[in-house]
């Protein structure tokens, strides 16, 4: 049933379509399965080029223990003062926590920004992240800390002087984006210092220049693209 969980054999289903190189969309249309399903089962369970069906249900069984024995018999989680399901909310963060944990953040600190996106406000103190993650205030710090020093948070302080973590609509991203941009054109600079010390002609100092070129390419590539959806979106504000 489309609002049902996923079976071992639709997992297979889609890992297949995954291996014929299938768009989500027509995958969850064999399964009829809403796009979103599909999506949230894939990137929660190593990505296109990681998904294992057999994993994946091993790992959905396991989850479901977990939240049995975390909520004793007969007790729901509490309502959330927005009046969202609660339920919903947790598996969304689920989902984009894992998402960023593909991209390389480290997972406490991955589970820290999907929480932040998933506010209204988009800020939440360390006190507030303790309770909602229950993990420990020297946990939330470190996680924080890695994320202001990749410009992917910033703070400040609310009315009662109490010390905020924040992410905004976009101009976080845009900064993140020049900072990974300049961190690549570095990278291209060394490789391109190493053609002269390997010796030019050679084919590793070949390999090196033609490294740097791509290096450059995307670094520039990614600066124009950060610009012009900034300009875009700013333009509409």
């Amino acid at each position: 049933m489309p609002g049902g969980r996923l079976t071992q054999q639709e997992r297979r289903q889609i890992a297949i379509g995954l291996a014929d190189g299938l768009a989500y969309a027509e995958i969850a249309r064999s399964l009829d399965r809403p796009t979103s399903t599909v999506t949230r089962e894939v990137m929660r369970n190593g990505g296109p080029a990681g998904y294992k069906p057999d994993i994946a249900q091993l790992a959905t069984e396991r989850r479901s223990q977990r939240r049995k024995q975390a909520a004793p018999k007969g007790r729901q989680a509490p309502p959330r003062a927005d009046g969202r399901d609660p339920e919903a909310v947790r598996e969304f963060e689920d989902v984009f926590s894992e998402i960023f944990i593909g991209q390389g953040l480290p997972k406490m600190t991955a589970r820290a920004l999907a929480s932040l996106y998933a506010t209204d406000s988009g800020s939440l103190t360390a006190s507030e992240l303790v309770s909602h993650l229950q993990v420990s205030p020297a946990s939330v710090s470190k996680a924080m800390a890695y994320l202001e020093s990749q410009g992917l948070i910033g703070r400040e302080r609310d009315e009662r002087r109490r010390e905020r973590y924040v992410v905004d609509d976009g101009d976080i991203w845009y900064q993140s984006m020049i900072a990974s941009a300049a961190g690549t054109t570095n990278l291209a600079e060394a490789a391109r210092q190493g053609v002269s010390s390997l010796g030019p002609g050679t084919p590793a100092a070949t390999r090196l220049e033609n490294i740097a070129r791509f290096l450059d390419f995307v670094s520039e590539a990614i600066v124009r693209a950060a610009e012009q959806s900034r300009a875009i979106l700013h333009s509409k504000d």
